[in-house]
């Protein structure tokens, strides 16, 4: 029997690809489970990501720094979701991103190094991976060009739209990180919805 720890990964695969028995057992063979206390970090920037994160319960986020002091969130990741810092995962080179938990989190790891055994041993989960690395690109461009051409307003409508079990539990402040605005402007556009 497959414990509770793996039940929401395993659908989380099942929704791109079918995994029989003796290849569901082998992944999860392969995973780390972690627990997560509330800012404690997964990575930090100048590290190398070794590790693609999925998430059983609680919340991750991605962000960045500026020269300001200012967070950046590039994204959040709520239970059912992937994080890592992709670019630094790929190429194995020092990341940009700072992944940390939101609130008290478990999830499971996978070494970049065990995925590319996996995908010798179970070649369809190449494909698993690709789907949702092409996934992530297409949400990471659609971000830039959200930031570029739609307001304030609409970043957010767009933010309660992909986060929707997120608006009420996160800070303020984090939710204003994420659309590009201050904490208090975001009061202000709360407000008047």
């Amino acid at each position: 029997m497959i414990s509770s720890n793996f039940s929401l990964f395993l659908q989380n695969i099942s929704k791109h690809i079918t995994l029989n028995a003796e290849e569901k057992n082998l992944l999860i063979s392969q995973l780390q489970v972690k627990a997560l206390k509330k800012k404690q970090f997964l990575l930090r920037t100048g590290e190398v990501s070794k590790i693609a994160t999925f998430v059983v319960r609680g919340c991750l986020r991605a962000y960045t720094i500026d020269d300001n002091g200012f967070e950046h969130i590039l994204q959040f990741a709520p239970a059912d979701w992937w994080i890592t810092d992709m670019y630094s995962f790929i190429s194995q080179k020092e990341g940009y991103l700072n992944i940390d938990a939101v609130e008290e989190s478990e999830v499971l790891l996978l070494s970049r190094h065990q995925q590319e055994e996996l995908f010798v041993t179970i070649p369809k989960l190449e494909r698993f991976f690709r789907i949702i690395t092409e996934k992530s690109l297409v949400a990471s461009r659609q971000r830039v060009l959200d930031g570029l051409t739609l307001t304030a307003q609409q970043r957010y409508t767009n933010f309660c739209q992909v986060y929707p079990t997120l608006i009420h539990t996160l800070p303020q402040k984090q939710i204003a990180a994420y659309i590009g605005v201050t904490p208090e402007f975001l009061s202000k556009m709360r407000a008047t919805r």
